[in-house]
């Protein structure tokens, strides 16, 4: 009988040299007669619940499947509200935030109404908003005609009635005894003028320096009045004028756009003379102690508004400023600094202004 273990180590000779494979607890052995490896049975792990899960086993052989776990005898409660998802895992959860304006047709409390009705607080806030608009506008266009920046010629009954006005109204409607500036002076100040004399109605000869006579003769002259007033301390003297032209509307818009473009008003040699009434304050007021001015040609009535001013001690000037330059905050003029821009500016905007009421009040007036 041939030897049977000589055989085996010849076989195996020239062959690596493997360990048997571990042979789990509980499997069965491999008999002598196989000559390949079968799988064997793997015990069951335990599972977290301790009950063993069986994994597959070998082929040919039957795995019990563990039974399924026991139904619940009764159905959980329906939840009375909608279950809201975790924003966590919502799509949107890393989208920016993004709001829209309140759709119309809704109220604040995001309540559906008809769209096209409005509630009666609504309604009554808009018709207060519209019944105040049309009074600032209304209150605007007869407050920008009265201080002279209307824009826009006056109507042929107006200009007219302003044109007659040096002889249908008393003196003390064109140049009032005493005329409040409220805020006028520097820094907003209040001031009180005081009329010291008037002037007799009169023609334009001898009443303005040749070259400003020049200047105003496209317009004519049919009459002049003059008043000249004093401030509360009687420390500055003012002559305010008006000179009644002869030109029609178109005409005083010419000299108008002139004296604008060519800014007529700003020109030192083209000043008007003071009215000089002996004993008074302004006894000394002359050519030479004109400090300010101001001239204004009106487009809505035929006539000039001016002003000039100076020191009641009848000292002279040698640098004269046009007012609309020495009421600037940064005028260092002596007449700047004294307010005799001031003085100018403001008494010359009241008795405009006062000129413009009596223009309406005769217009107004029924022929």
């Amino acid at each position: 009988m041939p030897n049977r273990s000589a055989g085996a180590a010849s076989e195996t000779t020239g062959r690596p040299f493997r360990l048997p494979a571990p042979r789990r607890t509980g499997a069965p052995g491999e008999h002598s007669s196989e000559t390949t490896a079968r799988l064997r049975p793997v015990p069951a792990d335990p599972t977290p619940d301790g009950a063993p899960f069986a994994r597959p086993a070998a082929q040919g052989t039957t795995t019990t499947r563990p039974a399924a776990p026991p139904r619940p005898t009764h159905q959980p409660p329906a939840p009375s509200a909608p279950v809201t998802p975790d924003p966590a895992l919502s799509w949107s959860a890393t989208r920016p935030l993004v709001s829209f304006g309140e759709p119309e047709g809704y109220d604040g409390d995001a309540r559906p109404r008809p769209l096209g009705r409005r509630g009666a607080s609504q309604a009554a806030a808009a018709a207060v908003c519209l019944v105040l608009g049309l009074g600032l506008i209304s209150g605007a266009v007869t407050g920008s005609w009265l201080v002279g920046d209307s824009g826009a010629e006056g109507s042929p009954s107006s200009f007219a009635a302003a044109g007659s006005l040096w002889h249908s109204v008393p003196v003390d409607q064109l140049f009032p005894p005493t005329v409040q500036g409220r805020g006028a002076g520097p820094g907003g100040a209040d001031r009180t003028w005081t009329r010291i004399a008037v002037a007799p109605d009169s023609g334009c000869k001898d009443a303005f320096d040749p070259l400003l006579r020049k200047a105003l003769a496209p317009v004519g002259c049919d009459r002049l009045l003059r008043a000249t007033y004093t401030d509360a301390t009687e420390s500055y003297v003012t002559t305010v004028g008006l000179l009644f032209t002869t030109a029609d509307a178109p005409g005083m818009s010419a000299l108008a756009n002139r004296f604008r473009k060519e800014r007529l008003d700003r020109r030192s040699d083209l000043m008007p003379l003071p009215y000089a009434a002996k004993g008074t304050p302004a006894a000394g007021f002359g050519a030479p102690q004109r400090a300010s001015w101001t001239v204004s040609v009106l487009t809505e009535a035929p006539v000039v508004v001016y002003a000039v001013s100076g020191w009641a001690d009848g000292r002279t000037v040698d640098d004269p400023q046009p007012a609309g330059d020495a009421v600037e905050a940064d005028a260092t003029t002596a007449a700047a600094q004294a307010g005799l821009g001031n003085e100018a500016q403001g008494l010359a905007d009241r008795i405009e202004r006062d000129f413009r009421r009596n223009v309406r009040s005769a217009s107004e007036q029924p022929s």
